[in-house]
């Protein structure tokens, strides 16, 4: 049994010097937001790097796709298990009270609302709260269907984590997605390298910005942005 406590990687983990965040920056960010004793699903790729950011006195439960209650953080050199992953593979170690089930009870608990959060990459959110994350819609794309939609409809709060542009600087927050969906109207925030949004009825409400301001924002966005409240 691979047993470790967790560890949070200090004040300085969201620095980001004044520009946009890194991914583990970002991690840092959806970590701090997490309140104490929450049940917390991670999703596969930039989400899972949260784990490593939880204090240890946190009292977070991660959830993991796979069968794993109490997921520790990520396995160090010389920890690693084979026959402990999480959903994406990746060698984790675990926390005391750790439990294991079947791949049909970790649905169960996905699909019956006994998930406070789960943090999810995604391709596309709409300024409503619809989530495209497991296709682009490209005719040689793998899809990746894995469990996002079960996530996305069961978990009490849906947050995003992602970068805010594509590589070739497209936006991914968008007025509609052209991606194929995962789910309407289930995000409830979105964490970026540039700023944190809210979702509301009347717009994105940015709570947060890294490196830029509002107005640069909206001039590249072509959805509505609100401020944050004072």
């Amino acid at each position: 049994m691979n047993t470790t406590s967790r560890t949070a990687n200090g004040p300085d983990a969201a620095d980001h010097g004044g520009g946009p965040l890194s991914k583990q920056a970002m991690a840092a960010v959806v970590a701090r937001d997490i309140p104490r004793g929450s049940v917390v699903n991670l999703g596969i790729g930039q989400p899972t790097l949260v784990a490593d950011h939880l204090p240890a006195d946190s009292g977070v439960v991660l959830h993991t796709e796979n069968g794993m209650l109490n997921m520790g953080p990520a396995a160090q050199e010389g920890e690693a298990d084979p026959d402990l992953t999480n959903a994406g593979k990746v060698p984790v170690t675990e926390l005391p009270g750790a439990a294991y089930f079947h791949h049909a009870d970790s649905f169960a608990m996905m699909r019956g609302g006994h998930l406070d959060i789960c943090v999810m990459g995604a391709f596309q959110v709409s300024a409503g709260g619809d989530l495209a994350n497991w296709h682009t819609g490209a005719p040689d794309a793998i899809p990746a269907v894995g469990g996002a939609m079960d996530l996305a409809i069961g978990a009490r709060k849906v947050f995003v984590m992602m970068t805010l542009f594509t590589r070739t600087g497209a936006p991914k927050l968008v007025p509609e997605c052209t991606y194929p969906l995962t789910g309407l109207r289930c995000v409830d925030r979105v964490y970026t390298d540039r700023a944190v949004f809210d979702v509301t009825p009347r717009g994105l409400r940015v709570t947060r910005t890294f490196g830029t301001t509002l107005d640069e924002l909206a001039g590249r966005l072509d959805v509505p942005l609100l401020a944050a409240e004072a």
